[in-house]
């Protein structure tokens, strides 16, 4: 297996403070991901000033009653922050990588020269989004959240009608509820994507807790997208849905030890059980005394360990001969 990718997802978890933005990419490095991602947007292209915040959103923040429009405003990064934050994940020796949630923040993305494109689930519906972005001709990560398998199979056909091909191209499974109950992950629909596109698969987690991204990886899951945040308490709409520093240490630790743990499709025997071998399984004994021309029987046999005689499996084969030499009870029958 191909190492996996990890995404840490600062997303808007900074609060709008620089301080923030850098203690998580700190973390972030501590913890061995790829990638710490942010999220690239102008609040007035992005939303209408009307529109109201998501149930998960108004639960998640102080005031519940203000509008998307006014939570997102103070979440915005500059093209100057990005450029500060760009340069303190190459001293801490981390990838940065941002979304872009509307056109123009798509083609200032595009002059920073970030090599990947990140496609929300919101933006899945988004023709001119999806053109601008296969225009660019990176490879492209697109998460299939509030999904349908027609949404994907359209949101494919555009990115391919302008020249991005399949091999460029990872779907991320995706639950956009946060924090996403556990009977609504549906982990399987991640096989049935791959099966269906021909494409490679991720999985992008809003669960509480590592065990799903895990298990998304000892299922062939390529990339792994998580929130993360410094403290779960703190005031905004994505915390409670987020992974703090040392959890995310500890995903980061178990998904390359299922890496490891995952090996080829071939059934052998390891290198290290190979010592184990001979140990474990049994021999052909004698049961009792058994005397040299003496026919060897179903009674005056046994198996025990060690596995350094006969097979077990060579029974039919032994009984019935003659006994060649005297064998005390445990010897090791020869032939």
């Amino acid at each position: 297996m191909n190492r996996v990718l990890i995404i840490a997802e600062a997303g808007v978890n900074h609060n709008g403070s620089m301080e923030t933005a850098k203690n998580l990419i700190d973390a972030a490095a501590n913890a061995g991901v790829d990638y710490v991602k942010f999220q690239t947007f102008n609040a007035d292209k992005l939303v209408s000033k009307n529109a109201q915040k998501a149930v998960y959103q108004q639960k998640n923040t102080a005031d519940a009653d203000d509008s998307q429009y006014a939570m997102l405003k103070k979440l915005e990064l500059s093209p100057t922050q990005h450029i500060e934050l760009i340069d303190y994940c190459s001293e801490k020796g981390v990838k940065f990588f941002s979304t872009a949630f509307d056109l123009d923040s798509v083609d200032f993305l595009s002059t920073l020269k970030l090599g990947l494109w990140k496609i929300p689930s919101g933006e899945i519906t988004n023709y001119p989004y999806l053109k601008r972005i296969a225009l660019k001709h990176d490879p492209i990560i697109l998460s299939t959240g509030m999904c349908e398998m027609v949404d994907i199979e359209n949101a494919l056909s555009v990115l391919l009608k302008f020249s991005i091909c399949k091999e460029q191209i990872t779907l991320l499974h995706c639950n956009t509820e946060y924090p996403t109950p556990m009977e609504d992950v549906n982990l399987n629909a991640m096989k049935t994507i791959a099966d269906k596109f021909g494409v490679k698969v991720g999985y992008s987690d809003h669960t509480q807790g590592i065990e799903v991204p895990i298990a998304a990886v000892a299922l062939g899951a390529c990339i792994i997208e998580k929130h993360f945040t410094l403290d779960r308490n703190m005031d905004g709409p994505d915390h409670k849905a987020s992974l703090e520093p040392d959890e995310l240490s500890a995903m980061v630790k178990a998904i390359r030890n299922i890496e490891k743990a995952i090996g080829s499709e071939e059934k052998k025997v390891s290198i290290s059980e190979q010592k184990n071998r001979s140990v474990v399984r049994k021999s052909i004994v004698a049961a009792t005394e058994i005397n040299e021309g003496e026919l060897l029987t179903e009674n005056n046999l046994t198996v025990k360990r060690p596995g350094t005689g006969i097979s077990p499996m060579l029974w039919e084969s032994v009984v019935g001969n003659t006994a060649k030499k005297s064998y005390k009870p445990d010897d090791l029958i020869e032939l």
